[in-house]
């Protein structure tokens, strides 16, 4: 899609669960324009017309500036919460990782649609488990346990999406990834990538889970951050 189909359908999408973004936006708007204009107008060289252009211009920058801000924002809180509770929301959200990172949806899953998913990154390896808390344990375990064999200096973390204790919420789950530090360089991930794709090719032919497929957000990142 183009940029502007992108806007259009984010908009759509976040409206769904927030009627009042129209509403919202136009006062971002309108209230960055002001503080725009009365910087650029008053605080700037110039007099008369000058002044009155470099108002104008001022006005229409930081009003988009906002609008596009306050947006991003709501749009966002918006595609968690219509997210949640849905099977592969966890790598949906996964998907906002910026470079540097390379997620692998459904490394490990079972009939229950209980699903791991596998983060490779500064941190090292990070497993993400979404489904039921007792049984994602044995599925992690087992997971870890592959990955200790082919890559046994890369720390291996484990994360569970929910709302319990020790458990992170969907909305915090990118944050708590990027958060866990930088334990590995980035010469070292190409070396464990390349040792991951030989694990990934003796499990290739595995049928994956029925339910609805995980679809990527990096259309909508892309466009929150307007390129």
């Amino acid at each position: 899609m183009s940029r502007r189909q992108q806007f259009v359908a984010t908009y759509r999408m976040a409206k769904k669960t927030d009627p009042r973004l129209g509403l919202v936006l136009a006062l971002a708007f309108l209230v960055g324009a002001a503080v725009g204009f009365g910087v650029f107008f008053y605080l700037m060289p110039g007099s008369g017309v000058l002044a009155l252009v470099l108002g104008i211009i001022g006005a229409f920058m930081l009003g988009m500036l906002a609008l596009v801000i306050v947006f991003s924002r709501r749009a966002q809180k918006s595609a968690y919460s219509q997210m949640e509770g849905t099977p592969g929301a966890g790598a949906r959200a996964l998907s906002m990782l910026r470079r540097g990172w390379r997620t692998d949806q459904m490394v490990a899953f079972n009939k229950q649609q209980d699903m791991v998913h596998r983060v490779v990154g500064p941190p090292g390896l990070v497993l993400v488990g979404e489904g039921n808390p007792h049984r994602l344990r044995q599925l992690m375990t087992s997971e870890q346990r592959k990955l200790e064999r082919v890559a046994p200096e890369i720390p291996v973390h484990q994360v569970i999406v929910g709302n319990d204790d020790g458990q992170v919420p969907l909305p915090k789950l990118v944050k708590h990834v990027t958060k866990l530090g930088k334990k590995v360089k980035p010469a070292e991930l190409t070396d464990v990538m390349s040792r991951l794709k030989a694990l990934d090719a003796s499990r290739s032919n595995i049928p994956l889970p029925k339910g609805p497929v995980p679809t990527s957000m990096k259309g909508m990142r892309g466009n929150l951050r307007g390129r």
